[in-house]
């Protein structure tokens, strides 16, 4: 296979709490509804794909039942996040400082609030800023400054 076989990332899954709030919250933050399903082989009422604008890229959000495959074990009521391999989703964006306020306006809780970072050498300059969804997923929002 050809290195260049991969054209870009379609996709990042979370498994909702709440389906319908997961859904509002990242219509909120502008995604856009493309499509949805359900898919009772594999428990799954309510699957949803939402299309980050401009692109063909995606946040898959199934409810809190669904029988599909994920990384790591599911966290158990009460319990701290449980960390695997995947460890955030990061989202390009304009304005970091306004994609962050407008998260926790939405209910989003801080992770790590804007800054500047300097990666590397040659430095990589960045402004970027966490948060937490609504599911307890870690959101980046990050700008090349």
């Amino acid at each position: 296979m050809n290195k260049t076989n991969i054209t870009g990332i379609h996709h990042l899954a979370i498994q909702a709490n709440d389906f319908a709030a997961t859904c509002r919250f990242y219509e909120a933050l502008g995604l856009e509804p493309f499509h949805s399903w359900a898919l009772p082989e594999y428990n799954i009422t309510h699957a949803a794909l939402l299309r980050i604008p401009g692109t063909n890229s995606f946040i898959e959000i199934f409810d809190k039942d669904a029988n599909v495959a994920a990384q790591g074990r599911r966290k158990m009521p009460g319990e701290s996040v449980v960390t695997g391999a995947l460890l955030h989703l990061a989202l390009t964006v304009v304005d970091v400082d306004g994609a962050y306020a407008h998260a926790l306006s939405l209910g989003a809780t801080s992770c790590v609030e804007p800054c500047e970072l300097s990666l590397g050498i040659p430095p990589l300059k960045v402004r970027n800023a966490l948060v937490y969804g609504p599911d307890g997923e870690v959101i980046e929002f990050i700008a090349f400054i």
